[in-house]
Parts: structure tokens; C-alpha cells; sequence
């Protein structure tokens, strides 16, 4: 307990790498922090090829049902290609 988790353990991902990014209020465009994550990520998962991965856009509850789905789609398919660009398959 406590411990540092074992090296390409998904408890390592969690802890060292990070398994989120953060978007501003209304947008898709990553910030500094966020590409630092995903590339911090897409090294690990390159590393780590046993790995399928889910990507998910979130929303906070300002705005519609509907724009939300949507900015969280968008969300979600930048993050993908900003993985895919740094190597990580597609198919994964």
C-alpha cells in the first residue's frame, strides 16, 4: 500500500503518467498541460503495445444536452488524433 506501482502496470499509468487532460470552458483545443499528458501517454502506450485504450470526452453541465454530446465527441476525436499523431495505432 502506498508503493509505487509496477512499471507498465495501468496503476503506473494512473500515477506517473496520467490518465486525463483537461480542456478550458468551451473548448477543444488542447492547452501546454494537456499535449505535456498526451505526450507523456502516447510514450508509455508506445511502450506498452499490449494496452487498447478508450478515450472519452467529458462536458460540464453548462449548455445543452446536445452541445455537450457534441463538444464531448469533438473532445474526444482530438485527443485521438493527437495520440495517433505521436505514434500510438489507431486501432488501439
Amino acid at each position: 500500500p502506498g508503493g509505487r506501482a509496477a512499471p507498465g502496470s495501468v496503476e503506473e499509468f494512473a500515477q506517473s503518467v496520467g490518465d486525463r487532460v483537461f480542456f478550458e470552458t468551451d473548448s477543444t483545443e488542447l492547452t501546454p498541460t494537456a499535449q505535456a499528458t498526451l505526450d507523456k501517454q502516447s510514450q508509455w502506450l508506445n511502450q506498452y503495445g499490449r494496452y487498447r485504450i478508450v478515450v472519452e470526452g467529458h462536458a460540464d453541465e453548462r449548455g445543452t444536452r446536445e452541445y455537450n454530446f457534441a463538444l464531448s465527441a469533438r473532445r474526444s476525436e482530438v485527443t485521438k488524433n493527437y495520440l495517433i499523431g505521436r505514434g500510438v495505432a489507431a486501432g488501439r
